[in-house]
């Protein structure tokens, strides 16, 4: 039973099974069966048969049900054949209407096509034509402005140009950049800038050429109104007391350098603009830079290089070759320092190359800086100062060191006005203005040396009152006796006096010229005129003087006149101070004057004159020894003196009688020097070596001659002397002739040594050489004396006192 069942639920089972696939084959795409099928294989045994007998009943259902539905539809199908085979006829009909309307339709169209395409091409020409418009108004401007860059570089606007350039590649060209021309345009245009660089360049070298030769005028014409300037403002200085003012005298591209007067501005003085001034000032002319030279290439090359972005590149350029043009600007000329032109066309340059410096620097943003300016300005002054201290020093000409010097303060304060700093031009001007003193030292020496020549030495004859007047206003002497005394008459100094005096304050003069702009207090140049005159005192006039004392031809008379000139010199030193002082008004009583140091140069000058008059009155005297011609020999004197010294001495009384000019001191010094040198000849003379033998006649001869001597002394032939002070020139040579002459030997050898010795300036040597040369004459000239028994006793007195001489100069010298 429970198989049974089982069996049962089992069939139901495969039943339903198969009815599913069944199911699903019908509802399956074809393709896909393949899967289900093998479902049916998989199952039970036997199972594909079952399936195999469900299948068919399920086919026989689906043929019956097709079966029905054929049957039920047949008659309407029938129907509707027989409807369609009765609609051909009609339709045939219709088929041949519509094809000859449509014949008839197309024949009526051709035309009408024909017409239709012609419009269509006009309308894409049309098309064509308008999009062409468009496209030539998006290039015209680019042809345009092409064509504007082209006439642009034609006329050299190349500033211009870049700009043109710079539109056409951002605006441009990008609305057109597809079409060829706009391509090899744009491929044109760096090359195009290239050249635009290139022919800025050219532009600017051609510009440093054009100003190195321009800086020559530019420096003249600054230079030139700089020193109308100073002039004006000196006159106006003058005429308002002090007060001065600056006025604008040159500009470049209307800058107007300030300028100062150079005391006033060192004096502090407040200068007002007056309308007067401001009257000139608009009549007078004012030359700008573009007057001169033409600085477009400059500006255009600096903007060029702006807008290429290469602005760095041209500041370098310009910088440097301007620092080149300085050192050929600064180059002189190997002859510079033969005239004034050639140091006037040096500063020409140099101020014309810096005013241009001054120029760019102002009238462009950055191209040059004031350091880039102060450095080539600071390198400017080093080799200025070299250049000028070297060529200066080779300058022998006052006059053109002058010169030099007003060119080198026109010099500074042209540059000054435009704010380079020149204290060092100052500081070398004081170096020049030694040098210059030295050249005026050297000048004046000739003229004090041409006023010596041509001096007579002997005093200034005076006329009539108009000449006395003539010397004295040129000459500060005042003497009161001469004054009274009639005309003619005659001053004690000679013509050179005024002569020197004019000439020492011609040199202030010249001196003070130079001290002149030099931004210097009155105290200051006091102090310079003093010290240079100082030099020229104790330096060139000393100089000149102690020259002319040692001439050959300067004789005793021209001495005592020379002693007399600086004298009256002397005297003058303090005028000479009241000529300084007067001209600086700084007064003498100031802590700092330098005095003037005339009095000791005079006093020296004066004493080498008294020394040469010794010196010369020796001489002379020397001249009249040499005349000598004495007989030593001789057995008796001539019982008068020798003819050469009463020459000797009639000279000297004549000689003393022309110091009676001189001060006393100087004709005692003069005369006691004489008589001391003329004692001292005569003894050498009787003591000379080569004299061998001296008889007792020549003895008395020259004792004869002493005495003269001694009456001259005596004659007081220059007053002053007290008693006998001038005979005791004499006193040896009279105590040694003494001595001989009363032939007192025990009385010399008894007190000599003693204070109160008759015989105290003989000295034992000078009587033993000539008691020897006595001794040798009388062995020669006796030659029976020794059979004579007064000359044998004499011979043995003679050689017993040099012995006892002898044995006193042998103590003198063991003593000593």
């Amino acid at each position: 039973m429970i198989t049974s069942n089982m069996a049962d639920n089992e069939s139901v089972e495969c039943i339903t099974e198969h009815e599913r696939i069944l199911q699903e084959i019908e509802s399956t795409d074809t393709a896909c069966v393949g899967p289900t099928l093998r479902s049916v294989y998989d199952d039970q045994p036997n199972a594909h048969k079952r399936f195999m007998e469900k299948l068919e009943v399920r086919i026989r259902n689906h043929d019956r049900e097709i079966e029905k539905m054929c049957n039920f539809h047949h008659q309407g199908f029938v129907d509707a054949i027989t409807e369609l085979l009765k609609v051909r006829a009609d339709a045939e009909k219709l088929m041949g209407q519509v094809t000859d309307t449509n014949r008839r339709l197309q024949d009526a169209g051709r035309e009408v096509t024909a017409q239709t395409e012609e419009v269509i091409r006009c309308r894409i020409q049309q098309r064509n034509m308008t999009t062409t418009v468009e496209r030539l108004q998006l290039c015209i401007p680019v042809l345009e402005m092409y064509s504007k860059l082209k006439e642009q570089l034609e006329s050299k606007r190349y500033y211009a140009a870049l700009k043109t350039m710079e539109q056409l590649e951002k605006v441009y060209i990008p609305r057109v950049s597809r079409y060829r021309f706009c391509q090899i345009m744009a491929e044109n245009l760096p090359k195009l800038r290239e050249d635009i660089k290139d022919i800025s360049m050219s532009d600017l070298k051609d510009f440093l050429e054009s100003i190195r030769k321009h800086s020559d005028k530019i420096g003249e014409t600054a230079m030139k109104q700089a020193q109308q300037h100073r002039t004006f403002n000196s006159v106006v200085q003058k005429h308002d007391s002090g007060m001065g003012y600056t006025k604008p005298v040159y500009s470049l591209n209307g800058r107007t350098p300030t300028q100062h007067n150079g005391l006033a501005a060192e004096e502090g003085i407040d200068q007002p603009e007056e309308e007067g001034v401001e009257e000139d000032q608009s009549e007078e002319e004012v030359l700008t830079a573009q007057d001169l030279v033409d600085f477009s290439p400059v500006y255009r090359c600096l903007h060029i290089y702006t807008v290429l972005g290469d602005r760095e590149t041209f500041e370098n350029y310009y910088r440097k070759q301007r620092k080149k043009q300085a050192r050929l600007v600064l180059q002189p000329q190997s002859n510079m320092q033969e005239t004034v032109e050639g140091y006037r066309r040096y500063f020409n340059q140099i101020v014309g190359f810096f005013l241009v410096e001054d120029h760019v620097l102002h009238s462009t943003q950055g191209l040059l800086t004031r350091a880039f300016t102060d450095e080539l300005w600071n390198m400017a002054l080093s080799k200025i100062t070299a250049v000028l201290r070297t060529h200066s020093s080779y300058c022998s000409d006052p006059d053109l060191v002058l010169q030099l010097k007003n060119l080198i303060v026109i010099f500074a304060d042209t540059l000054q006005g435009y704010g380079y700093p020149v204290n060092r031009l100052f500081d070398l001007l004081f170096e020049i203005r030694d040098q210059y003193n030295e050249t005026l030292l050297k000048k004046w020496a000739l003229v004090f040396r041409e006023i010596f020549e041509l001096d007579n030495y002997s005093p200034i004859p005076v006329e009539t009152e108009e000449e006395y007047k003539s010397v004295v206003s040129r000459f500060p002497f005042h003497d009161a006796e001469i004054e009274k005394q009639d005309f003619p008459k005659k001053l004690p100094m000679s013509q050179s006096v005024p002569q020197i005096y004019v000439q020492v304050k011609e040199f202030i003069y010249a001196s003070l010229k130079f001290s002149e702009s030099l931004h210097r207090s009155w105290t200051e140049i006091d102090d310079m005129l003093r010290k240079s005159t100082n030099l020229l005192l104790t330096r060139t006039l000393s100089g000149c003087l102690q020259h002319l004392t040692k001439k050959p031809h300067i004789g005793l008379t021209e001495l005592v006149q020379i002693i007399i000139n600086t004298t009256h010199l002397e005297q003058a030193c303090k005028y000479l101070e009241d000529f300084i002082t007067n001209i600086t008004n700084v007064s003498p009583e100031t802590v700092h004057t330098t005095r003037l140091y005339g009095l000791s140069t005079f006093k020296d000058a004066r004493h080498a004159a008294e020394g040469e008059i010794y010196t010369k009155l020796n001489q002379k005297i020397d001249e009249f020894i040499q005349l000598a011609d004495y007989d030593w020999g001789m057995p008796e004197s001539d019982g008068q003196a020798s003819g050469y010294l009463m020459d000797l001495i009639n000279f000297l009384r004549s000689t003393f009688q022309v110091f009676t000019h001189l001060p006393g001191k100087v004709a005692q010094t003069a005369c006691m020097s004489a008589c001391k040198h003329l004692s001292t000849s005569l003894m050498q003379m009787v003591l000379d070596s080569e004299l061998k033998q001296i008889s007792m006649g020549a003895v008395q001869q020259f004792n004869l001659d002493v005495i003269q001597c001694e009456l001259f002394a005596s004659s007081e032939p220059v007053p002053g002397f007290q008693g006998d002070t001038l005979q005791l020139a004499f006193i040896d040579l009279r105590q040694l002739l003494d001595l001989f002459m009363v032939w007192d030997w025990s009385t010399y050898l008894a007190d000599y040594g003693q204070p109160t010795s008759k015989y105290l300036r003989v000295n034992p040597s000078t009587a033993l050489a000539l008691l020897e040369k006595m001794k040798d004459t009388s062995k020669k000239n006796n030659i029976f004396s020794q059979f004579r028994k007064n000359d044998r006793d004499k011979q043995k007195l003679i050689e017993t006192v040099v012995k006892q001489l002898r044995s006193l100069v042998n103590g003198m010298s063991q003593h000593s």
